[in-house]
């Protein structure tokens, strides 16, 4: 909410001094401490004896909490809204740290290691990401971001025709950082250390004060250092069993930089640029020692080198223009490139056959463009009518080993997609809101391996229903549900991916289902799911939310990686491989439980400590696939956070934390596979020191009980059976942070 208040008179400021606070309403409050914290207004104070007045100006006063909570009241769609104040509560170093503890979110891979970001539990692909409402450009990872560049987090749990419907789980849309001109420059600088190894990064927000050229500049600079350690036991009733220790030391440099910069001009006429540039480079050297169990003296010794750089630049540019009283245009371009280079070295020092040579190299070029215009209409009845088109195009050339000293790794493929979509958003009466849109999307994708040319094509149209009731208006009880259609179509990896073989066999001879080759599959089709949500929300009169939600996704032509033995044509014997196929339909369902309050909301006598908490239950299952554990991939049956935030009295320090749960689960993926991902415990706590208003110190420690993880893959084909256990060590954080206002 943004409210502006003018204070003419310092003896109005007086009262709530004087004790008569109830009688004075918050915003005064909020005005009031605003003016107190500007030196220059409190040293131009008149005297209270001075008969005159003096015009302090207009003071303008933004609460983040509201404005969030109000973003999420009043939209007809469920919405979600994270807001700037709770991103940098915690103090956290990655966004991934942030979104891990949102409702119904799940982060990928061992704790503090990052990985991809899930919603609901499920795989890589139904989520959608969009960077300030443009799709992530290829090759971007959410790591690559700071809470220090991100403003807002907005959360769909279910798709709209404007944000796009390739979401069947939900989206999550970041917006980078919007500049306030009377708002200081943020400094941040950080050192860290884990497993004895310390790490330093720097932000800097810098907020643009010209006329008539407003906007902001974030700056990050890392310098990472980080082991890694596993042990894989691979059990086997046809080939020995074996151990793998695998000891790496690895170190990231990086430089993020982005801005938002916006020129307004008359008649509702705006200008946005939002530049972003990303360079990282990764170095790692590392040991891996196998031994076979049934011979402990025949042991395998080999050194890895890794190094990687990744660079990349975006422009992004949104022109608005108010066409007259209820028509509004809105222009969105973006144009970019990312270049990705990678080189990996296995060298074997005995030749027992556990390890061999190896040589990985990869190098890409990603182009993309886009361009978007959408149409905004207010109508009679509080209609308001939205329509657009949007196309974007993707090219990637890519020269890659796959291990056998020929081009078969090289690729060159292309996707265009183009959408059209329009919805109406619009109040029924004082008890109902509705929002009723279509959208079109075609996506055409284009692949040339050595010398295949492989093509695929997929058109979806999905309709979208929404609808808002509120029992009674005057309360703040709120229902609502979605009847939508979405989608997920296959990656251009999935479709037109370059051969892969496995790093310890190479192309001559064979290889095990637990290290198999990959290669893509042009002939997918793309996933199709019916989806209904039910949701109940209750807001808080002291602020706070209570939010109970149910779904379900019937989802057709599930995409699965499968392994088989199969003949190839790169090799003279039957090889493993594994390759993407649409294996069958597919059911996903779930609650989703979020309390949001202040403790002594509940209880009188209790501290007012901010207490953030969730809990969501899913269960799936994949219709072809006899269970039980036939969920989706990557599912886990439950995911859980509860935390709080306490500013002790009389003392100018804030204590918090978070518990983040998820526990162990099977999946069998298939007749022959099965999969195990362990449990997942992570609890992060801060103390944060407030020197004065511009200056704090913020101590955080990251996965304070660090506890290994696990994953296995196991085949039984019948005739043989093999499991690959994999255990990855992860390690406390401690990280130290002074926070400046300058």
């Amino acid at each position: 909410m943004r409210s502006t208040y003018t204070l003419s008179s310092p003896s109005f400021m007086a009262q709530p001094l004087a004790g008569q606070r109830s009688a004075v309403s918050k915003g005064v409050l909020a005005t009031l401490a605003a003016v107190m914290s500007v030196p220059g207004l409190v040293m131009a104070q008149t005297p209270a004896t001075s008969p005159a007045a003096t015009d302090l100006g207009s003071v303008e006063i933004r609460s983040t909490r509201n404005n969030d909570t109000e973003a999420r009241q009043e939209s007809t769609a469920s919405k979600i809204v994270i807001g700037r104040e709770e991103i940098e509560k915690q103090g956290d170093a990655t966004l991934g740290d942030v979104l891990k503890r949102l409702p119904g979110v799940t982060v990928q891979g061992a704790p503090g290691r990052g990985g991809a970001i899930r919603m609901r539990g499920l795989g890589g692909g139904y989520t959608q990401i969009l960077l300030d409402g443009e799709r992530m450009p290829p090759g971007f990872s959410v790591d690559s971001l700071t809470p220090e560049q991100v403003e807002r987090i907005e959360i769909l749990r279910a798709p709209t025709a404007e944000t796009g419907a390739r979401a069947i789980a939900g989206t999550i849309n970041i917006v980078l950082r919007e500049g306030r001109k009377a708002t200081p420059d943020d400094l941040k600088i950080t050192g860290s250390q884990e497993n004895g190894r310390g790490s330093s990064m720097v932000n800097w927000v810098h907020n643009l004060k010209t006329e008539p050229l407003a906007g902001t500049f974030t700056l990050s600079a890392m310098d990472n250092h980080r082991d890694d350690q596993s042990v894989t036991e691979i059990d086997s009733d046809y080939r020995d069993d074996q151990v793998r220790m695998s000891d790496s030391t690895g170190r990231r440099q990086g430089v993020y930089a982005n801005a938002r910069l916006q020129w307004k001009g008359e008649q509702g006429k705006t200008l946005t640029l939002t530049p972003f540039l990303i360079y990282s480079e990764y170095a790692a050297q590392g040991r891996i020692d196998a031994r076979r169990l049934t011979s402990p003296g025949i042991t395998d010794i080999a050194l890895t080198d890794n190094h990687s750089r990744y660079a990349a630049a975006r422009l992004n540019g949104q022109w608005a223009q108010r066409l007259s009283a209820d028509d509004r245009l809105e222009v969105r371009f973006g144009l970019g490139q990312a270049k990705y280079k990678q080189n990996i070295t296995q060298t074997a020092f005995t030749s027992t056959g556990l390890l061999s040579n190896a040589l990985d190299e990869q190098r890409f070029t990603d182009r993309n463009t886009s361009l978007n215009a959408k149409w905004t209409r207010v109508l009679d009845n509080g209609h308001q009518w939205v329509s657009g088109v949007e196309q974007e195009g993707v090219r990637r050339v890519e020269e890659a080993s796959a291990g056998a000293g020929d081009d078969s790794g090289n690729l060159k493929a292309s996707t265009t997609r183009w959408a059209v979509y329009t919805q109406d958003e619009f109040k029924i009466n004082a008890n109902w809101s509705a929002y009723a849109g279509v959208r079109y999307e075609s996506i055409l994708t284009e692949g040339q391996v050595s010398e295949d040319l492989k093509r695929n094509k997929s058109q979806v149209w999905t309709p979208l229903l929404h609808a808002l009731w509120k029992p009674d208006p005057a309360k703040r009880d709120q229902v609502r549900m979605s009847l939508t259609r979405s989608y997920k179509t296959p990656t251009l990896y999935n479709l037109v991916a370059p051969l892969r073989f496995s790093r310890d066999y190479p192309v001559v001879g064979d290889n095990v289902p637990t290290q198999p080759d990959r290669v893509g599959n042009p002939d997918l089709r793309a996933e199709l799911a019916t989806g209904i949500d039910l949701g109940f929300e209750r807001y808080l009169d002291g602020g706070g939310v209570l939010s109970a939600n149910v779904f379900r996704r019937n989802i057709q032509d599930l995409i699965r990686y499968q392994t088989s033995l199969n003949t190839v044509p790169w090799s003279n014997q039957l090889r493993w491989v594994s390759t993407p196929q649409n294996v069958g339909d597919a059911v996903t369902q779930g609650v989703e439980l979020e309390a949001k309050f202040r403790l002594n909301q509940a209880w009188d006598f209790a501290w007012p400590v901010d207490i953030r908490s969730n809990v969501s239950f899913f269960r799936s299952k994949v219709k072809d696939v006899p269970g039980p554990d036939n969920r989706l991939d990557q599912q886990p049956s439950m995911t859980a956070n509860i935390g709080g935030d306490y500013r002790l009295r009389g003392m100018p320090l804030t204590l918090g934390g978070n518990v983040n749960w998820n526990p162990d689960y099977d999946t069998r993926r298939s007749q022959e596979q099965r999969s195990y991902q362990g449990i997942k415990r992570v609890v992060d706590v801060y103390g944060l020191w407030r020197f004065s208003a511009v200056t704090a110190l913020r101590l955080t420690v990251s996965n304070l009980l660090p506890r290994d993880y696990e994953t296995a893959t196991t085949f039984n084909t019948g005739m043989q059976q093999e499991t690959a256990r994999t255990t990855d060590r992860n390690w406390r954080n401690v990280q130290v942070r002074l926070e400046m206002k300058i």
